[in-house]
């Protein structure tokens, strides 16, 4: 059980990405995020500008995600994404790897890449999205290894759309070979408090769930501050 509220929700990020989501819908994510003392909101870059009207002065950062979901997009359009949003007022980007290359075994192109968009949005925070579900153990460790020279703030274990969501065993595997000044971000299929226990265990550092209201909810109940 986390020690205070504030130590749970600090490390949630507050997600909504299905392609119909609607102003509405990120309306009350941000709401949402402002009442639980969220750590971020993320949405899709189309959204930025409705979320960072909505939480400007506010503690709640805003992220959104490049090359989302399948990464297979051109570096160059990744660039161009990631100065875009960073100049509509993101602060927190979610990078998609370009697994078609990871499985060609072209790691130089995977290094280079995320170099190219590191360097362009500095004042940006990064996250690497790996999608572990689809890879071997033999390449989620070689994965690493480009991670941990490219030093990005995170990694991600999963988009949420492909293949499976966060498994402890995933983070235990990436917090194996993972440089420690490097966190981790499981996402995908959390919604409940004790999952996201088990993940924060096993060595993840931040949560990507849409479920963020109902964890704290249950937080609540079982608190007895509910």
């Amino acid at each position: 059980m986390f020690a205070s509220e504030y130590e749970l929700t600090s490390i949630i990020d507050h997600t909504l990405l299905k392609p119909e989501a609607n102003k509405q819908e990120i309306l009350r994510l941000c709401k949402e995020a402002l009442n639980y003392r969220f750590h971020s909101v993320f949405l899709l870059p189309c959204y930025l500008p409705v979320a960072v009207r909505k939480l400007r002065k506010a503690p709640v950062k805003v992220g959104t995600v490049i090359g989302f979901p399948l990464g297979g997009n051109s570096t160059t359009s990744k660039i161009f994404e990631a100065i875009d949003s960073l100049r509509q007022g993101a602060e927190e980007l979610d990078i998609v790897i370009n697994i078609g290359a990871l499985k060609s075994g072209d790691f130089p192109y995977l290094e280079r890449e995320l170099k190219g968009i590191i360097s362009k949005t500095p004042e940006c925070l990064h996250k690497v999205i790996v999608e572990v579900g689809l890879l071997t153990e033999g390449e989620l460790k070689r994965m690493i290894e480009v991670v941990n020279r490219v030093k990005p703030a995170f990694v991600k274990t999963s988009t949420g759309f492909l293949a499976r969501g966060a498994r402890v065993e995933d983070v235990v595997a990436i917090r194996h070979h993972l440089h420690p000044d490097i966190g981790i971000k499981a996402s995908g299929g959390i919604r409940t408090l004790q999952q996201v226990t088990e993940l924060v265990e096993a060595g993840a550092s931040r949560i990507g769930t849409s479920a963020g209201v109902d964890i704290m909810q249950e937080y609540r109940r079982k608190s007895g501050a509910g």
